[in-house]
């Protein structure tokens, strides 16, 4: 099992010119429409309630947020040291008209240029599978994806559905994972995935 034993904010940045500088490509990108439910999952995954804030007006916030994590294989005792990065949610208010109006330029040029990037999150709430906004994302992360990027799809707030409707959705999308924050579903899977994909390892969609 693999557990965060160690998380701490580190840095905001408004654009990529401004991001910290590393050598390693060890970044982990989360990404999700406003009120998905970003910041309580990295809480969920970090065990630390207040390591991201949970903003009470989606689509406030606007930097780039990173935090230092430290990854540790229980069975092995290995540790595995990465950045999580939150991403400003996008896709909120009445501004949105595509996926580069919607979501700042800095952003999409973070996204296309960060050499660090190893893992896309792309979040979506499990209730809104279809959204526009989501396929604008997903289509945008799949052209500018790097031969050693990652794209993993998570769905938030399963809790919210039934078990046929959850069965329904791992049918149609088979290489995503599904988690509930408030329920702690999920959680420990997320983490295993993550672990493995910066241990380069392929059986992360298993």
């Amino acid at each position: 099992m693999v557990d965060i034993v160690e998380s701490k904010f580190v840095t905001s940045a408004p654009n990529i010119k401004q991001a910290p500088l590393s050598e390693e490509q060890n970044e982990v990108v989360f990404m999700a429409r406003s009120n998905v439910g970003k910041s309580s999952l990295l809480n969920a995954l970090s065990d630390h309630k207040g390591l991201a804030k949970v903003s009470a007006t989606p689509g406030k916030t606007r930097l780039i947020n990173y935090f230092d994590i430290t990854m540790m294989d229980r069975e092995s005792g290995e540790k595995l040291y990465a950045k999580f990065v939150d991403l400003p949610g996008f896709g909120y208010a009445k501004v949105a008209k595509s996926i580069k109006s919607d979501w700042e330029k800095n952003l999409t040029d973070y996204i296309a240029g960060r050499e660090q990037i190893k893992l896309f999150i792309h979040l979506i709430d499990c209730r809104h599978p279809h959204l526009e906004i989501d396929t604008s994302v997903n289509e945008f992360l799949e052209q500018n994806l790097k031969e050693n990027q990652v794209i993993l799809q998570i769905f938030t707030k399963i809790d919210k559905l039934n078990q046929k409707e959850q069965n329904a959705l791992r049918r149609e999308f088979p290489n995503a994972l599904s988690v509930s924050s408030a329920k702690k579903r999920g959680i420990t899977k997320v983490n295993q995935v993550i672990y493995d994909i910066l241990k380069e390892e392929e059986n992360y969609a298993s």
